[in-house]
C-alpha cells in the first residue's frame, strides 16, 4: 500500500498538488476498501474513523480533485449515488463493471475489451477517444441459479 501512496504522491506532485494529511487518510480508505466501489458518504464515514476532525466537505472535495487528477474514476451503476473507485495503477483506460440487477454486487473486468471498438471509433468519426467506460447490467451466476 505504501508504494500506492508514494506513486499518487507523485502524480499529485506533478500537477502541483500535495498529499495533504486528510487527502491521504482518504486515498488510505480508497485503497484498504478498493472493492468495494465506495460513495462519498461512504468514504467520510470510514474516514472519519480514522480522522475524526475532517468534514464531509473536505472528503468531497478531496474526491472531485483525485477524479480530476485521474487518480479515481467517479461511477454511477444507475442507482443514482455516485460512486469511487481508484483507477489501476498504468492503466491506459478504466476498467468494466458487471452489475448485477438481482443483488446488486459488482464484478470488475481488468482486460481492456474494447481497443477494436476505439479503433473504429477515431478512424470512422475522426474521434480522439481518450477513455471510455463500459458496464453491463445483468444476472450474475449466484442469481441465476
Amino acid at each position: 500500500m505504501e508504494d500506492r501512496i508514494e506513486n499518487i504522491k507523485k502524480q499529485l506532485h506533478s500537477q502541483s498538488y500535495k498529499l495533504t494529511p486528510q487527502r491521504e487518510v482518504t486515498v488510505r480508505v480508497l485503497l484498504e476498501r478498493e472493492q468495494d466501489h465506495l460513495s462519498a458518504e461512504d468514504v467520510y464515514l470510514l474516514v472519519k474513523d480514522k480522522a475524526p476532525e475532517i468534514g464531509l466537505a473536505t472528503v468531497y472535495r478531496t474526491l472531485e480533485l483525485l477524479t480530476e487528477l485521474k487518480v479515481v474514476d467517479k461511477i454511477n451503476f444507475g442507482d443514482g449515488v455516485s460512486r469511487y473507485d481508484l483507477r489501476k495503477e498504468g492503466a491506459e483506460h478504466f476498467h468494466h463493471h458487471l452489475v448485477c440487477v438481482e443483488c446488486g454486487s459488482v464484478t470488475e473486468i481488468e482486460e481492456d475489451l474494447l481497443g477494436d471498438v476505439e479503433d473504429i471509433v477515431e478512424s470512422k468519426f475522426e474521434f480522439d477517444v481518450r477513455d471510455h467506460r463500459l458496464t453491463f447490467h445483468g444476472v450474475c451466476k449466484n442469481c441465476h441459479n
